[in-house]
């Protein structure tokens, strides 16, 4: 599916209800795009980004649109923009996983390449937990929008101490798969 097509079809699952706006509008800021043309913030393998989204709004349609509309907890005035945020947390996921490597060193590595093995939706579905994670330690925190890659950092400290847990044989077996609503 190439780029455009996907954002789309993201529109379409974030926003049902609305008319799709051109692929260069003042529209996608709404959905926490830098600019108006969301193509712009692909930088680098992004486009992985855009899928997680896309599996996020058609896996876990209610946390999805409670994050995407800051529907939970007390927000901060200057929020994280969504989308923004979202390529943001892929790349945290690939750096700490080690997935540049042909092996990973790191044990959530390590551990994430088992549950792939078991499903091939892992990352996925690591991807939505690590959104919410994201989300509610933003809260806990009553975090502004500077600290953003604070929260990031925690999020990911969190997440390797739930891989590293003896009891967790698969994503469903994170304790912070609870946080997710379908």
């Amino acid at each position: 599916m190439e780029h455009q097509d996907a954002l789309r079809q993201l529109w379409r699952l974030a926003y049902p209800q609305r008319e799709l706006p051109p692929l260069k509008s003042e529209l996608w800021k709404e959905m926490g795009w830098q600019g108006t043309d969301p193509s712009t913030d692909f930088r680098g393998g992004g486009y992985i980004s855009l899928e997680n989204l896309i599996f996020f709004a058609k896996t876990y349609p209610e946390s999805f649109q409670r994050l995407l509309h800051k529907q939970d907890g007390t927000r901060a005035e200057w929020e994280y923009p969504f989308a923004v945020a979202g390529i943001n947390i892929s790349f945290m996921l690939a750096q700490m996983l080690d997935l540049q490597s042909g092996k990973p060193s790191t044990i959530a590595g390590i551990r994430f390449l088992g549950f792939l093995e078991e499903d091939e939706m892992a990352f996925d579905n690591l991807y939505c937990i690590a959104f919410q994670m994201m989300d509610a330690q933003w809260l806990a925190r009553r975090a502004s929008y500077m600290e953003f890659n604070d929260v990031l950092k925690s999020t990911r400290a969190q997440l390797e101490r739930e891989l590293a847990l003896d009891d967790v044989s698969s994503i469903t077996d994170l304790p912070a798969f609870n946080l997710l609503y379908k």
